[in-house]
């Protein structure tokens, strides 16, 4: 498809079947009743010495994105667990905050094991599912999102729970401030990419024409890693495309090294994430960096909007999806479905271990 198509919503809408960039219109709306529905959150637990979010895939990201945004704000360590247990030092002074939008998760649910066995200080939050069926009778506390959508577009409901449990803990403050600036930032930006608007005038709609027969390769710093690592995943189930992401200055000490194949060079875009606010620095490897990868490559640049760094990140995120979305209807692919996840969950399965962690849950909930 060419890129002019993507001018023509009618032909946008033939190949996103189910509706994904609605997702990325409403942004904004769906940030507020996360808001909304975080309120309800009321927790007893005092002062955790860590705090640890497991999950996986979309329900993850929200974890990765609280670690980078609490990096300057929070006193205590946050770290992501994507795996089948917690790690050594999890205990009863742990915080561990259980995501899954479907509930199901194979992964998450062994780690909730874990945590209960290990007397963590638990908190859930899915839209149903195993998870809050077993946290109910557990007795930990949790809170239900809404049903019904593709983990990668929860994020809202995945993440700004976060944000509000180390909000009312008294782990970091500012939260409603900056999530108030953040979703009026990302009304703009949504407007500003929708798809009734041209080509001409929609970043996102140039950036997806530009990468367009390559693989995206994203580039963050700072509180942008997570981010960028936002991107990639889009570009991945979304646009069905090969991608990854590195962060500054960790890429200057190997990656850029893999540029002198510039053969295989070719076959990649790079996108490099910016912030006017960036450090002197940051700002110098960056265009250092440029400079050094091979002539004539593919290069863009995404700049972050807003004032606070939740609207600053979230902006940009906007950004992100919105283009991994165009890309998708340029390659001519529907971007909800995911079925080498769906068939590899199946497959799954059939091994048993999520029946297995489910028996374990109905031991644990029959001993209480």
């Amino acid at each position: 498809m060419a890129a002019s198509d993507l001018d023509d919503t009618d032909k946008i809408r033939e190949v996103d079947k189910s509706d994904m960039l609605a997702f990325c219109v409403d942004a904004a709306e769906h940030y507020r009743e996360a808001a909304r529905i975080a309120e309800k959150i009321s927790l007893s637990y005092a002062n955790p010495e860590n705090i640890i979010v497991a999950g996986m895939g979309g329900s993850a990201i929200g974890g990765e994105l609280l670690k980078d945004w609490t990096r300057d704000k929070a006193q205590i360590p946050i770290e992501v667990s994507r795996a089948y247990s917690l790690p050594a030092y999890a205990n009863e002074r742990s915080l561990v905050l259980v995501m899954s939008n479907s509930g199901e998760t194979e992964e998450t649910l062994s780690t909730f094991v874990d945590a209960v066995k290990r007397r963590c200080m638990v908190f859930c939050v899915s839209s149903g599912g195993s998870l809050l069926e077993f946290a109910e009778k557990l007795g930990v506390p949790y809170l239900r999102v809404p049903s019904g959508m593709p983990p990668r577009a929860s994020l809202p409901y995945m993440f700004v729970p976060l944000l509000k449990v180390l909000e009312k803990g008294g782990v970091v403050s500012g939260v409603s401030e900056e999530l108030s600036e953040a979703t009026q930032l990302l009304a703009h930006v949504a407007g500003e990419n929708a798809p009734d608007k041209p080509v001409k005038d929609n970043f996102a709609k140039m950036l997806a024409s530009g990468i367009n027969g390559s693989a995206p390769v994203i580039y963050g710093f700072g509180f942008y890693r997570s981010v960028a690592q936002r991107f990639k995943q889009q570009f991945n189930e979304n646009s069905k495309l090969p991608s990854k992401w590195e962060f500054f200055s960790e890429l200057n000490h190997n990656e850029i090294v893999s540029w002198e194949n510039t053969k295989l060079a070719e076959c990649f875009s790079t996108i490099f994430i910016r912030d006017k606010a960036e450090s002197d620095a940051i700002r110098s490897r960056i265009e250092t960096t440029k400079t050094l990868l091979p002539s004539g490559s593919n290069m863009f640049e995404v700049w972050s909007q807003g004032s606070c760094a939740l609207a600053r990140m979230l902006s940009t995120i906007c950004v992100g999806d919105f283009t991994s979305v165009y890309l998708a209807v340029l390659c001519g692919v529907d971007p909800t479905p995911v079925e080498k996840i769906s068939l590899l969950k199946e497959k799954m399965n059939q091994v048993g271990t999520k029946e297995k962690v489910k028996r374990e849950l109905a031991l644990l909930a029959g001993s209480r």
